[in-house]
């Protein structure tokens, strides 16, 4: 019986635990994968007001980043490395190119601006890698 009683105590803690962890962190950027012989994509969702998406795309030094927002009166984007201290400004232009300084992993962050309406809206931007 009280074997029993710790067995259940122990997948109790376990599965708390799991569900604690998860709450505490930030999400992982979702990874952008180009389609084979492909060098853009688009990126679509739905964003409330402050709330950002969050994406990750590896790259190669010298290579140019296109971005084109299809909507950037309610959306802006920024595109950083913090490995490299490569960082551009949150964005709001329809479309903006740069080149890279170096290869690694690089981070665009879509952010829903603050507006009383829409409060939340869909967006849809191209990213192109070079």
């Amino acid at each position: 019986m009280k074997s029993k009683f710790t067995f259940v105590a122990i997948v109790v803690f376990l599965a708390c635990s799991c569900v604690f962890s998860q709450s505490g962190g930030k999400a992982e950027p979702n990874r952008i994968q180009f389609a084979a012989g492909k060098s853009s994509i688009t990126l679509a969702g739905r964003l409330s007001n402050s709330q950002e998406m969050e994406y990750v795309f590896s790259a190669k030094k010298g290579q140019t980043v296109t971005v084109r927002m299809a909507n950037p009166t309610l959306f802006d984007y920024r595109v950083f490395n913090p490995d490299v201290d490569f960082e551009t400004e949150f964005e709001s232009s329809a479309v903006s190119a740069f080149e890279l300084p170096e290869t690694g992993e690089y981070f665009l962050f879509v952010r829903k601006k603050m507006a009383r309406k829409p409060r939340t809206a869909r967006f849809s931007l191209v990213l192109s890698v070079k």
